[in-house]
């Protein structure tokens, strides 16, 4: 599940090349900010609370310079470890200037546990990434992929992404962006379907947002694998998912948000 919550997260990149270093200027957010969500699962037809996740941005350090470490950490209620259990913890660092140094998700779902790790490099203008996958107890593969464009894996692409704007873009834009998540290194599509205002669950809050799918082809035809709304404000937060995944359907709802950088003036009350 937190693969599709985050993969509706990525915005508007294409074909950045690592000869720039990957780096990208950061006015969405600063060290301290916080977001909380609200988690809910389409079950016999009736939506009903299952979990929360939350993330926080921090100022530290990575191999012995200044970085940012963003944490994204999802749990199922007790409710809804009855039916499917979910803790899955995803952690990236970055330079200040958000270039993607390290990627790890820990994911135990239902009964597997997952672990993926990406190590990025920057040598002679190419983006050099080395990945490790493990199963449960069963011997871990590892896996390469170099390049003249950048790859990020979707903790660092969420975070560049939030800087950037959609003015200009028409509905039906169709943006890509290499993704790396411990495995493969792949190219991915997200499409712009416009802007929308739209009243949080259980809230009279409204947000002025703009909409994005990710999209996967099956069966030879395009499929809207998350829907996503990001406040059409600098701060791009991302306040409403809606997921089509393997076991249902879900939605996420942003119930918190603390140590912001820029005024909410997407947010109608």
């Amino acid at each position: 599940m937190i693969k599709k919550l985050m993969l509706l997260l990525l915005l508007v990149v294409s074909g950045l090349q690592a000869s720039a270093q990957c780096s990208s200027n950061n006015t969405a957010f600063k060290s301290g900010e916080t977001l909380i969500y609200d988690l809910y699962f389409n079950w016999k037809f009736v939506w009903i609370k299952v979990g929360v996740a939350s993330m926080n941005t921090t100022q530290t350090t990575y191999g012995g310079h200044p970085a940012l470490r963003t944490y994204l950490i999802t749990r199922g209620s007790k409710k809804a470890d009855k039916i499917f259990v979910m803790r899955d913890t995803l952690m990236a660092y970055t330079g200040l200037d958000l270039v993607p140094k390290y990627y790890v998700k820990k994911a135990f779902e239902g009964k597997t546990y997952r672990k993926n790790e990406v190590w990025y490099s920057y040598p002679k203008g190419k983006c050099n990434v080395k990945m490790r996958y493990q199963r449960d107890h069963n011997p871990a593969s590892h896996s390469s992929h170099s390049s003249k464009y950048c790859a990020f894996d979707m903790i660092s692409m969420l975070m560049r992404a939030r800087s950037f704007s959609a003015e200009g873009m028409k509905v039906g834009h169709r943006i890509n962006f290499l993704m790396a998540d411990g495995r493969t290194c792949e190219w991915k599509s997200i499409v712009y379907r416009g802007k929308k205002t739209f009243k949080m669950e259980n809230s009279n809050t409204k947000y002025r947002c703009l909409v994005f799918s990710f999209v996967e082809k099956e069966n030879g035809k395009e499929k809207d694998i998350v829907t996503f709304y990001i406040t059409d404000d600098k701060n791009h937060l991302p306040v409403r998912l809606d997921m089509n995944l393997n076991f249902g359907t879900a939605k996420a709802f942003l119930t918190g948000a603390r140590g912001l950088r820029n005024p909410q003036t997407a947010k109608i009350k």
